[in-house]
């Protein structure tokens, strides 16, 4: 969401819009920094649920997300977490996730190890299911998904950026990471995200691949092996825009690549402005339920969270951390209530908790085959 012109109009469309609400901020500690974000969850929701990373674009802001993307009434449809993580504000004031942009090379702001964190944080405190958190953006958000698949692939599980691209430098260090399904929107009028991409800086973003080059990229990642294309239905003809859907198939794990082109689509997100055929949102949920069916459906590994023993607990001074045979810990971190990480280190398979106030904690412990959550508490 990088053209401010179109964010004025749409802060106006907002102001008057019944769905428009003011949600309250949370802060989380990063880096000694102080971050913000929005959580929701449906009522009644059940433990192990996933979690979804809902990210608004350059000079955009949580809330204006959180209501145009209309994600609390998909979490409501389909039962998932979401979080509306708020980017920080650049030399210039405008608020930004740092991927790297040519005019962002003097800003320093960890948001890969901030998404993470508190990805982690979210988890243990709401009991959601670590292998099941996921990412979607939009334009700027969207390249921060690009970014967390190629450097947060433990965490983030599947991405959905929506005119969205990867910055040439992100894309050429992505090679050794390990393959996540990718779902991508774009308009084939995008004006500031442009289909053919900008491999000589002449938007001054900095350089970046086509569209078309970028889904290919990823399908090889996930050695995709079929290829799937159909005309989605044009429910709305006075949009003047329809979608046309390619689908890379029978990946790895049985990953797959998606791309949605809306054709005669600009920099929009689809169900709010302009293509109005299909919802982004909802899509980016169908396509992460899908890998979590397929999950599901090929699923036979061992009950990894069963492989970890705390001993004892409640303790007053040590925890004996102990882990199955084939479960590798490489490494442990620490929240208190506040969400604020706390710095341990685990010495001989123990945790020294001695100087800690009474009251619970809770460990991300960061294992070989996933992140697992567990409560202690320090008598």
């Amino acid at each position: 969401m990088r053209n401010k012109n179109w964010i004025l109009i749409l802060f106006f469309v907002t102001l008057n819009c019944p769905r428009s609400v003011i949600a309250q901020f949370n802060s989380f500690q990063h880096e000694g920094l102080n971050r913000q974000y929005i959580y929701y969850e449906p009522s009644n929701l059940n433990e192990n649920t996933p979690l979804v990373f809902v990210m608004h674009g350059f000079t955009g802001d949580a809330n204006s997300m959180r209501n145009y993307s209309e994600m609390n009434q998909f979490a409501d449809q389909y039962g998932f977490a979401v979080c509306y993580p708020r980017g920080t504000l650049d030399s210039n004031g405008d608020r930004f996730w740092n991927v790297g942009y040519a005019f962002h090379q003097s800003e320093t702001v960890n948001d890969v190890g901030f998404l993470t964190e508190l990805a982690e944080y979210l988890q243990t405190t709401y009991e959601l299911n670590p292998n099941y958190t996921f990412a979607t953006g939009f334009s700027n958000g969207g390249e921060m998904c690009y970014m967390l698949a190629c450097q947060a692939y433990n965490t983030f599980k599947a991405v959905a950026p929506v005119a969205g691209m990867i910055l040439q430098n992100i894309l050429d260090s992505c090679d050794n990471s390990t393959p996540i399904p990718l779902f991508e929107i774009h308009g084939s009028q995008d004006d500031v995200s442009p289909l053919s991409g900008d491999p000589d800086n002449y938007y001054g973003w900095g350089a970046f691949p086509s569209i078309s080059s970028t889904i290919s990229y990823f399908s090889d990642k996930n050695q995709c092996t079929s290829v799937v294309t159909e005309t989605l239905a044009n429910s709305n003809t006075s949009d003047g825009s329809y979608v046309i859907s390619e689908k890379h198939l029978n990946g790895i794990n049985n990953n797959e690549v998606w791309y949605y082109k809306v054709v005669g689509g600009g920099h929009d997100w689809p169900g709010d402005q302009g293509n109005m055929d299909i919802d982004a949102g909802e899509e980016a949920w169908l396509f992460f339920q899908k890998y979590i069916d397929d999950t599901l459906s090929s699923s036979n590994f061992e009950d990894t969270e069963k492989s970890i023993v705390l001993t004892p607990n409640p303790s007053s001074n040590l925890i004996k951390i102990e882990s199955g045979p084939k479960l590798e810990i490489k490494n442990i971190v620490i929240y208190n209530n506040l969400g604020v990480n706390i710095k341990r280190k685990v010495i001989n398979n123990s945790l020294d908790i001695s100087d800690l106030n009474s009251g619970l904690y809770i460990l991300q412990i960061n294992t070989s085959k996933g992140p697992i959550t567990k409560k202690i508490i320090k008598k």
